[in-house]
């Protein structure tokens, strides 16, 4: 959430927020700017939606999606100082920042690179003892998360597919992007139940599903957080902020 930035808007922040227990806010690096971030954090305030943190990589034209090469003590404090400023504006505004979920290119690779991890890891338990760490199911951040002394939550997501080692299938690739209401509904359905995934391959795969993600810029997303929420109301699911 909060993407926008300056003349740019994205996303349908208000109605969407009607819809979520939990936004991922932009930190200004890559979407999103101060008057952005005070803008979505009262918004979810007044929709008694929990606060977190997303930090991403200093790349705004590239929307934080791209790869960079950092090192480890470079992502601590990039991490870091975006943490920072929305625990600032979040404080100003009555709020508290409850998680911290890295974007884009730095979520997925830190999900394969145990040092990028460790750093976010480290920066997190830094900016505050009872911050939780969102990351990808059965991913190195989670582990680093664990190690660190943080409380975790592994993350899937409702509007992506996956590849047969548990990670996400990259955009460019054809089938990354779910497209249809009924799909990504059936696929949240089964990730909450049953802690399982239908690989793009067809292949079945176990997760562990603690948190659902939705992309705020998606084309679907506000589709998507309304069937899903209904259909989780129905089957008796209950969806909370952590």
């Amino acid at each position: 959430m909060g993407e926008s930035y300056g003349a740019w808007l994205l996303g349908q922040d208000e109605a969407l927020l009607q819809h979520i227990t939990s936004a991922n806010i932009a930190c200004g690096l890559h979407a999103g700017d101060p008057v952005i971030m005070q803008r979505t954090v009262r918004l979810a305030l007044q929709n008694g939606v929990a606060i977190g943190a997303h930090p991403g990589f200093p790349d705004l034209q590239g929307f934080g999606r791209r790869n960079m090469t950092m090192t480890p003590e470079e992502i601590y404090a990039m991490v870091l100082y975006q943490i920072g400023a929305l625990k600032a504006i979040a404080t100003a505004e009555g709020g508290t920042v409850k998680h911290v979920k890295p974007h884009g290119a730095l979520y997925n690779m830190a999900a394969k690179d145990r040092k990028m991890a460790d750093a976010i890891a480290r920066a997190t338990a830094k900016a505050g003892a009872n911050l939780i760490l969102y990351g990808l199911s059965g991913s190195e951040l989670i582990a680093a998360g664990q190690a660190a002394g943080l409380r975790v939550l592994s993350e899937v997501f409702a509007d992506r597919s996956y590849q047969d080692d548990g990670t996400l299938t990259p955009r460019g690739q054809s089938g990354a992007m779910i497209e249809t209401v009924e799909q990504s509904v059936a696929q949240a359905l089964m990730m909450a139940k049953e802690q399982t995934v239908m690989a793009l391959s067809g292949k079945k795969i176990a997760l562990q599903s603690e948190t659902l993600c939705l992309h705020g810029d998606g084309e679907h997303a506000l589709a998507f957080a309304v069937a899903i929420r209904s259909a989780f109301e129905k089957a008796g699911i209950v969806m909370r902020a952590p």
